[in-house]
């Protein structure tokens, strides 16, 4: 009988068991592109840990939350050092601004963004929780980056998105700073991402990547002569 790696990976997530998810892992990478394991193995068993994470339900605590974002930055050490080991050059698609709303405590879901997002060649510059609408646009600023990524896993926090949203306008970075927002709400209720004032969602962590290349292209594009920001 084949074994269901994906359950076996939950299981140990479920369990805080760093070691023997990477057990399964490994198992499932033998003979096969480690490269797959994100799309075709992880990303799909840490989707479906995020909905039970989102739901309370399955007795998940904050250490089992912990445990399932340093698996996924095993894989992503991993993966990189593959990738130096064989002389691959890794896209570098510039700095993006990740963390989660003032208020909001829930990094799982900010944390399982930031390994795909680096993993797929962007310089994160990941703020941590509670963060304020004035740091998350101070970093953007000081970085460079096009995209801010903001994370709120319930209403009360999503609200704070509006911050975000009213301190870019105040500072006249409409368009030129785009805003991507997630987190159980926004899937729950995905009107809120416009009337928070989002430019965009995605509906994994694994799509996150897309998401963030299309905000950029919007942002340069809306930047330049032609975008009409400038006189």
């Amino acid at each position: 009988m084949d074994r269901n790696y994906s359950q076996d990976l939950l299981i140990a997530i479920e369990r805080a068991d760093r070691a023997g998810a990477n057990a399964v892992i490994q198992a499932w990478a033998a003979g096969r592109d480690f490269r797959q394991v994100v799309p075709e193995l992880l990303a799909p068993v840490l989707e479906t840990f995020g909905k039970v994470w989102a739901t309370g339900h399955g007795g998940v605590s904050l250490a089992t939350g912990y445990v399932a974002s340093k698996i996924a930055e095993d894989v992503l050490t991993r993966l990189l050092q593959e990738a130096k080991d064989s002389g691959s050059v890794l896209p570098v698609k510039g700095p993006v601004v990740l963390g989660n709303v003032e208020d909001d405590f829930h990094p799982l879901g900010r944390k399982m963004v930031a390994a795909f997002l680096r993993a797929d060649g962007w310089d994160v510059r990941d703020l941590g929780v509670d963060v304020s609408a004035a740091e998350f646009v101070d970093t953007a600023e000081a970085s460079g980056a096009k995209v801010i990524g903001a994370s709120a896993m319930m209403y009360t926090t999503a609200k704070n998105v509006a911050k975000i949203r009213q301190e870019i306008d105040r500072r006249g970075l409409t368009g030129k700073l785009q805003l991507a927002v997630g987190g159980a709400v926004f899937k729950l209720r995905p009107e809120l991402v416009a009337d928070f004032g989002g430019d965009g969602t995605a509906a994994s962590a694994v799509e996150a990547s897309t998401l963030f290349e299309t905000l950029r292209q919007r942002a340069l594009t809306l930047d330049s002569p032609a975008g009409g920001l400038h006189p």
